[in-house]
């Protein structure tokens, strides 16, 4: 099948907290397509390796996990064995580790053909890391979303405290500086804008803002092309 004839992908990329989730899921419930949110991926593996009790820098291992999962996808909900584990996903722990697990090529190899399989009708908005470089280089329209890694670690520091968790800037703001250069050096599928992404700098802008100029790009993008 050609890349024409395959339906079209958006691809938002960018950096922890950059708000690429809300901004992904608020595009794709504008156009109608359906959402993937590859991070999630990651921290299963995270999470499984949590409770398996296995190193993170055990990469055939991590791999064996990432090779049977068998999550379900219901809306903003992940299912994992018949149990919710959506709000376990989010916890710092698991995210923390799931920057870790994801340096591994095994892991990255054995999630690419699932995260692929997210591609159908009538087309698919992917957020992640390397949605435009590696797992979708032929995406209809590249977004890397990217914000200074004191915003976001404002944005992080909000989201927690709405939930009840405390937490402490200095701490979320390293955090995301150590993430920042794990994403940005492995060897593996590393955290850079695609040659052809649109970089947008939302550290100012609000979610709705940032979702309306996408938007704009996709449709720009439609226009140029004559194609819808």
């Amino acid at each position: 099948m050609s890349t024409e004839s395959l339906p079209k992908v958006v691809a938002i990329d960018g950096p922890a907290a950059s708000g690429k989730g809300t901004v992904a899921l608020r595009v794709a419930q504008a156009l109608g397509f359906r959402y993937l949110d590859s991070g999630s991926l990651y921290r299963l593996v995270a999470l499984r390796a949590l409770e398996r009790n296995v190193a993170a820098d055990d990469a055939p291992a991590l791999a064996q996990i990432a090779s049977t999962l068998a999550p379900e996808f219901d809306g903003g909900r992940v299912g994992l064995q018949g149990r919710d584990v959506s709000e376990a996903l989010r916890s710092e722990t698991v995210s923390a580790l799931a920057s870790r697990v994801a340096v591994h090529a095994p892991v990255r190899s054995a999630l690419l053909a699932r995260q692929r399989a997210f591609r159908a009708p009538p087309g698919l908005v992917a957020e992640g890391r390397d949605m435009g470089t590696v797992v979708f280089p032929d995406a209809w329209l590249k977004v890397f979303l990217t914000a200074s890694a004191e915003a976001r670690a404002r944005r992080r520091h909000k989201q927690l405290i709405e939930k009840g968790i405390s937490a402490k800037m200095d701490d979320l703001l390293r955090d995301i500086r150590e993430r920042d250069v794990r994403d940005t050096t492995r060897a593996a599928a590393p955290l850079v804008p695609a040659a052809d992404a649109v970089i947008l700098d939302s550290t100012d802008l609000t979610v709705a803002a940032v979702t309306d100029a996408v938007l704009a790009l996709y449709r720009d993008r439609c226009g140029a092309s004559g194609r819808r």
